[in-house]
């Protein structure tokens, strides 16, 4: 169920494969034990346009979106998992963020719900 959606510049797909970027943002989620096996989507949008503090510096910020039900400690250790990889992998990046929302399940649908 899951969703992270990175937002990032577009050089960023440049020092890393979207592939190896995908994989790993994948692995931390898949780690944290909290989501079912094949649920996790992760997907990239590289930005050629933008400005961060009316700069050009890269950027990374994933939106994770999930089904509602987890602990605060459970999110934290989430956002705190997928921005360490990224710190790994990016380490001059200067600007890696996250931010967790959730879904309510009395308002969610997909196509074998209805």
């Amino acid at each position: 169920m899951p969703h992270f959606i990175l937002d990032c510049s577009e050089h960023i797909i440049q020092l890393k494969s979207p592939e190896e970027i995908i994989q790993a943002v994948y692995n931390a989620a898949d780690a944290t034990g909290l989501f079912a096996v094949g649920d996790i989507k992760v997907r990239i949008n590289p930005f050629k346009y933008y400005t961060v503090g009316n700069t050009k510096d890269d950027f990374i910020h994933v939106f994770g979106n999930l089904m509602e039900g987890r602990d605060d400690h459970q999110k934290a250790n989430l956002s705190k998992k997928i921005v360490s990889t990224l710190k790994t992998m990016f380490p001059d990046v200067p600007i890696l963020s996250i931010n967790l929302r959730e879904f309510e399940k009395s308002s969610y649908c997909n196509k074998t719900m209805v």
